[in-house]
């Protein structure tokens, strides 16, 4: 199963972490790595996320730990056609 790892912060929330990215990755892809299949299956990935997901469930989800001084780290991965995620604390 391929799967990519994001990890929010009390100053970066998993919106924003996703979208930093995202946006990253399709830099990294237009200077030159085009032909690079990993990048383009990080990008279709967290363009889905981003498209599909509640970030208001995940931030609520996952800042109550933060909140604590845990560390957070959600698992995105396709699940059939369609993104998914599992969250980890520890």
């Amino acid at each position: 199963m391929y799967s990519m790892e994001l990890a929010p912060s009390l100053s970066h929330c998993i919106e924003t972490v996703a979208k930093e990215t995202y946006w990253n990755l399709v830099n990294k892809y237009m200077e030159g790595e085009a032909g690079d299949k990993e990048l383009a299956r990080q990008i279709e990935l967290l363009k889905a996320f981003l498209e599909t997901m509640d970030f208001r469930k995940l931030r609520s989800e996952s800042e109550k730990y933060l909140i604590q001084g845990k560390t957070v780290k959600f698992m995105i991965y396709w699940r059939g056609d369609k993104p998914s995620y599992d969250m980890v604390v520890s």
